[in-house]
């Protein structure tokens, strides 16, 4: 006999009523919590409302800038139309706290701002055509760290506007608007600049007013304000500094900014507690690690800048290992077997800190640091401005970084459940992410007691949950003296470059107490060998300049590997992490000299490596 739906249903209906039970539940996701996506970001985004954006050339404020995330077409601030290959799934607007708003108020002609001499004078300058001239009365302000605008209600009505923004473009499980803002730190011209990011929605996020580096210059004191905000609000913050390299050993460094005391296990638990994460890449250079540092590593020299800070101070090298991540790591091992806690213990993420509200770290669709700088045949501002070391230096040394030297980069990736606000912070406070260098590689790192045989699971990740901890997690040795191994599986992002290989970057405090470090090729595509230098052979360059292609018939779309640490030593504390390079594709210079006609520097590179740098893994000694 055949059933239609309705006695078919009321058959079901009457086995179950009948005797008919459940013993299990059928789908494998039920009461599944483990993250299961990888979601790409921005953490580090300009709009107008930021000065130096807004007064460089930027009219696109937080609006255009969330707009253009979600993957609709805008018009950049100099005319050209842009749009992402793909959307990004999160994005933090992260403008400057100091006289937030400033330059669209001079052009609004806000009442509160022209009813302050200073803001006057700044209006009447921008309106005589005297805009630079504005922009350096507004510089000397900030050096001096004398607020004009003290007191006026500017800065609160750009902030809400700036949480408005947000919380209009925030669209849970499809695209989230991140609460943010950056606190600029500059003493002496070195870069001690934090992003501020909020859990928080509009409502708890506008109780306060950002803290600006007008209020202090001291990481301390903006550790303490946001203790202020949570027990305040009920609300939860942490920030992520970045440009180490640019911080001329302030970032790093072995005393704390104010009083110069040595760092004590109170400052190292409080720096952690608000500091998870760290930006690693973006377009003001890479700051993994230097071939100063790290001088058996060929891949050490990316995105190096290493002349000065925006001061007149030269780079020295007794600064350089106060300034870049792996070295910092390295040397947190050895502060928590002195003080019983780790200073350094974070996270890598990459980000743009673009000012042109277009988050573009594509090598193809780079617009620029700064809207004058956006795509053009005026190579004097595309190639050749002057980015950092402006101030002139007293012995003489050129210390310029320009701009045919920024980097198209670079990306935040974190491993979520749900793409919400809760879900991506928690990710980024728990460290469970990894910075690129602008592309969208995937990579996921699992670190335990594992076999080679838990490679091939099928349920490999639940498995990797179960039997060990993902990037950014903690192995505590419990006496069986077993080596640590690694799960890793990384593929290209869909329409990117194929993979080089996998390297995992090994650091450790030695029984002398002394911190090492070495890489490891742990997978790679072809049939390469290591030589008996132990060098792993390039894999070869397909890049065409003149055309600004690349071909992927080299590499692979896919690397996997296990791995298991051959010089393990139980007693040892140490760090892994996983660096993962693409096959060379053209450079932003190459695109732009295929597009324009134009001729970048003769130094400019004219292909690259991107990469990923996952969090690492943490191995302690024992129980602790």
């Amino acid at each position: 006999m055949k059933l239609n739906p309705i006695t078919l249903s009321v058959a079901l209906a009457l086995a179950t009523s009948s005797g008919a039970t459940l013993t299990a539940e059928y789908s494998p996701n039920v009461g599944q919590t483990f993250p299961n996506q990888v979601l790409f970001g921005d953490t580090h985004l300009h709009s107008s409302y930021s000065t130096d954006a807004g007064m460089a050339g930027n009219r696109l404020g937080p609006e255009q800038a969330y707009r253009f995330a979600l993957g609709e077409e805008v018009t950049a601030s100099m005319g050209m139309k842009a749009r992402l290959a793909r959307p990004l799934d999160f994005l933090v607007v992260a403008d400057h706290s100091e006289n937030l708003g400033l330059a669209p108020a001079i052009m609004e002609k806000n009442a509160d701002l022209l009813s302050n001499p200073w803001g006057k004078q700044l209006y009447d300058l921008v309106m005589s055509g005297a805009a630079p001239e504005a922009y350096m009365t507004w510089m000397k302000a900030i050096y001096v760290r004398q607020d004009p605008l003290k007191g006026s209600p500017l800065q609160q009505t750009y902030w809400q506007r700036l949480t408005a923004a947000a919380e209009k473009y925030n669209q849970p499980g499809r695209f989230t608007a991140l609460i943010g803002y950056e606190w600029t730190s500059m003493p002496g011209g070195n870069n001690l600049h934090r992003n501020v990011i909020f859990r928080d929605d509009k409502a708890k996020a506008d109780q306060i007013v950002p803290l600006s580096a007008y209020d202090t210059e001291d990481p301390e004191k903006l550790w303490e304000w946001m203790a202020d905000y949570e027990k305040k609000t009920g609300g939860k913050l942490l920030a992520i500094a970045h440009n180490g390299n640019l911080s001329n050993g302030l970032m790093f460094d072995d005393v704390t900014l104010s009083d110069k005391k040595p760092l004590d296990k109170d400052y190292a638990l409080r720096r952690m507690r608000w500091e998870p994460i760290y930006e690693v890449t973006q377009i003001k250079g890479d700051g993994e690690s230097h071939p100063a540092l790290s001088p058996s590593d060929e891949f050490a020299d990316f995105g190096t800048w290493d002349k000065g800070s925006f001061g007149p101070q030269a780079k020295t090298a007794e600064m350089l290992p106060r300034e870049y991540a792996r070295e910092a790591l390295k040397r947190g091992l050895a502060y928590e077997a002195k003080l019983g806690a780790n200073p350094f213990k974070f996270g890598m993420i990459g980000s743009t800190d673009a000012h042109t509200s277009l988050s573009t770290s594509e090598e193809d669709n780079f617009f620029g640091k700064v809207s004058l700088l956006e795509p053009s045949t005026n190579v004097a501002y595309r190639f050749n401005e002057v980015i950092a070391g402006r101030s002139p230096n007293p012995e003489g040394k050129d210390i310029r970084q320009y701009a045919w030297q920024s980097l198209a980069s670079g990306i935040a990736a974190v491993w979520a459940r749900e793409n919400t606000r809760e879900a991506i912070w928690d990710a980024l406070a728990r460290k469970e992410v990894y910075a690129t260098t602008g592309t969208r590689l995937q990579v996921r790192v699992f670190a335990g007691d594992f076999s080679p045989a838990d490679l091939t699971r099928d349920d490999w990740v639940a498995n990797g949950y179960a039997k060990g901890v993902p990037m950014g997690g903690d192995l505590n040795g419990q006496g069986t003296g077993k080596a640590p191994s690694l799960l890793i599986k990384a593929s290209r992002s869909a329409d990117g470059a194929n993979l080089d290989r996998i390297q995992v970057v090994k650091g450790w405090l030695d029984g002398k107490g002394q911190t090492q470090e070495k890489v490891y090729d742990v997978a790679w595509s072809g049939t390469r060998q290591p030589g008996k230098d132990g060098k792993l052979p390039a894999v070869g360059n397909t890049v065409d300049v003149k055309n600004a292609t690349y071909s992927n018939s080299i590499g692979a779309p896919v690397l996997e590997a296990y791995w298991q640490d051959p010089a393990f030593k139980a007693d040892q504390k140490a760090f892994y992490y996983v660096r993962v390079l693409e096959i060379p594709t053209p450079t932003w210079t190459v695109h732009d000299a295929k597009v324009f006609g134009t001729t970048p520097p003769k130094e400019a590179p004219t292909s690259l490596q991107d990469r990923a740098y996952t969090s690492p893994v943490w191995y302690t000694p024992g129980n602790g």
